[in-house]
């Protein structure tokens, strides 16, 4: 998969809702990958019960110390199998229902924290 920069600067969420996931005055309707610099574009939407480490191959490649995942309205875990390949690579990969992983991400990114996040709208 390949991400090209959609916005970039330093990023706050300011809302969540089922509908949109709003960035530093943007709107964004579909699941999206960003770190605290940047809104990564050309995330596969996929269910997450299908994602695999491939799929977060480009995510990884901005050296993140964490991953969040957010799954939407309710905490939806992926496959075993992608948690032990982050584990492997010793990179924390943290699920969570979409708004939690807001609230996470703006706080570990004003901590200065190496993260990313792939946050999916509620019912997708």
């Amino acid at each position: 998969m390949k991400f090209t920069r959609e916005l970039s600067g330093t990023l706050s969420i300011q809302s969540v809702s089922g509908t949109a996931i709003h960035i530093n005055g943007k709107t964004y309707r579909r699941t999206i990958a960003l770190t605290p610099v940047e809104v990564l574009s050309g995330w596969d939407a996929k269910p997450i019960a299908a994602l695999a480490d491939a799929d977060f191959e480009a995510l990884l490649g901005t050296s993140p110390e964490l991953v969040i995942l957010g799954t939407g309205s309710s905490n939806i875990f992926p496959p075993r199998e992608l948690m032990f390949a982050f584990a492997r690579r010793g990179v924390g990969l943290e699920v969570m229902d979409t708004a939690a992983a807001a609230r996470t991400f703006n706080v570990l990114a004003a901590e200065g924290r190496r993260i990313a996040a792939v946050l999916y709208l509620a019912g997708t």
